[in-house]
């Protein structure tokens, strides 16, 4: 890796319905050779992966280049003294927002969240659930205001989607555009 510090990125899995689109997103970081994911899933993640994708979330960590457990708040990631690129959560549950927005860092999840806000490093995160309620609505926008970058799980139409995956990919562009990282995964707007 050129610069590996420039070049790392943390995933984080909550226990949002979604996981489809954090297994998008590491498939395609895994082909951009010059990155390398860390990656962070809560408990309630590996529930949803398992009824979602029918696979146990060890299998989506196997995409990953290192792999944090939750309850290790001491964990490199945990400092703002590891720089990374940014940090995205795919998805984010309602419940890892609100942490996020309050700055509750209970588990490595929320407290890297909370690094990337401190140090000013993009943090983006994805919720996928609806309707959003007054509460969500409220977290969203103190997570916003503290510098991170709130991603609806809301892909477009424009690209004309023929498939699941053209969905996910859609996602999965926004996601990589945020955090300034190249990979073809989805049509633009008017281009090509």
């Amino acid at each position: 890796m050129a610069d590996s510090v420039s070049r790392r990125v943390v995933v984080g899995i909550s226990g949002a319905s979604g996981i489809p689109y954090a297994k998008d997103l590491l498939e395609t970081l895994r082909r951009v050779t010059d990155v390398e994911v860390h990656l962070v899933a809560t408990e309630g993640a590996r529930r949803v992966a398992a009824d979602e994708l029918d696979l146990p979330i060890d299998e989506l960590a196997a995409l990953a280049h290192v792999v944090h457990t939750n309850r290790d708040v001491g964990a490199a990631i945990a400092s703002g003294s590891f720089r990374t690129a940014g940090m995205v959560v795919v998805p984010c549950s309602a419940t890892t927002l609100s942490k996020i927005s309050h700055g509750i860092c209970d588990n490595l999840l929320t407290r890297a969240a909370y690094v990337h806000l401190k140090e000013r490093r993009p943090l983006v995160l994805v919720p996928r659930e609806a309707p959003l309620p007054l509460p969500t609505l409220e977290a969203m926008v103190k997570a916003a205001q503290a510098g991170a970058t709130i991603l609806p799980a809301s892909p477009g139409f424009y690209t004309k989607p023929k498939t699941i995956d053209d969905l996910l990919g859609f996602v999965t562009q926004r996601i990589l555009d945020l955090l300034g990282i190249e990979a073809a995964r989805a049509p633009r707007w008017k281009e090509g």
